[in-house]
């Protein structure tokens, strides 16, 4: 058991800190393409910070184990709301940012209901996983279209960052070769452990697999909420559900149909209510403050309490 564990940790590591080279050379390499820090920001950062749930769920969907693949993307998106996002906020409340209530909140409701209804059976097939794809595409180029028009009247030039090109170049490879093997790593020792726990992959990907993935995006909300980025904090827990229900449930199965007999109505429908609850929270006041992030926390110790009680 102590090599799954290690191998677990040490996967969870390479993919942290692989995850944060490929987000500082490709956001660098996109500025050098001209592209402005907003564009960036909605695109090479909050994906970025999702690329450890997308390399984990593809080699969990490789290796057969689709519940540690579903449940990666359906535990990831309750903890980036009811764990990460509510952290932020106790470190300081969050204004609601009106681009993101008018364009991506309402677009992270839509893509969580047809990820309901799509995993309502368990199973995801590649008619299923295109269509999330053509809604990720759908989406990115209508908010990148949206957000350019919106910046247009106060546009201004983009520096290029300092230093050479290839060094930028080579934290993108580096970042993507640490993914790939920090992913196997990190799948492989939670697929072992619960093997020998008798615990299904589903709740795996649901407890330990998605709060390890999930630690870039924790990192980079609760940083931006002490610099008091709000928007960015609250567009980076946006911006990253999105991705996961659309891009990495929509590759992990063209790569291979996912079956996840292990994950529950119940599962689904917690990441929808938290999902939705989000709406009155950031339209009450325009921000997310204190008293609501204790109720976040609350749910989310609730849930993790309700899947480890579960009976093996």
């Amino acid at each position: 058991m102590l090599p799954d564990v290690l191998a677990l940790v040490g996967g969870l590591a390479l993919l942290v800190a692989a995850a944060s080279a490929l987000v500082r050379g490709a956001a660098a390499l996109a500025l050098r393409l001209g592209l402005t820090p907003l564009v960036v920001g909605l695109t090479v950062v909050a994906f970025g910070t999702s690329a450890p749930e997308l390399v984990v769920s593809v080699q969990a969907a490789l290796a057969g184990a689709g519940g540690i693949a579903v449940g990666n993307v359906v535990g990831s998106n309750v903890a980036n709301i009811g764990l990460i996002l509510a952290v932020a906020v106790l470190v300081r409340p969050i204004a609601s940012d009106p681009a993101l209530l008018r364009r991506d909140l309402p677009a992270l409701v839509a893509a969580t209901a047809l990820a309901v209804a799509l995993l309502w059976d368990r199973a995801l097939g590649r008619g299923e996983g295109t269509m999330l794809l053509v809604g990720l595409v759908a989406y990115l180029v209508w908010s990148v279209r949206t957000a350019r028009r919106e910046q247009a009247a106060v546009e201004l030039p983009v520096a290029a960052p300092a230093g050479p090109a290839w060094r930028d170049a080579l934290f993108v490879v580096a970042g993507l070769g640490g993914l790939v093997w920090g992913a196997d790593l990190f799948v492989g020792g939670a697929v072992r452990l619960a093997e020998a726990a008798g615990v299904s992959n589903a709740v795996i990907g649901l407890t330990v697999v998605a709060v390890g993935t999930s630690l870039p995006e924790l990192a980079t909300t609760v940083v931006a909420a002490a610099r008091g980025e709000g928007e960015i904090a609250a567009g980076s827990v946006v911006g990253s559900n999105l991705f996961n229900l659309l891009g990495i449930l929509g590759v992990g199965a063209l790569v291979e149909p996912l079956v996840a007999p292990g994950l529950r109505p119940v599962d689904l429908a917690v990441m929808a209510a938290f999902t939705v609850a989000l709406v009155p929270m950031m339209l009450s006041g325009r921000r997310l403050v204190r008293a609501e992030s204790g109720v976040l926390l609350a749910g989310y110790v609730g849930y993790m309490a309700f899947l480890l009680l579960q009976p093996v």
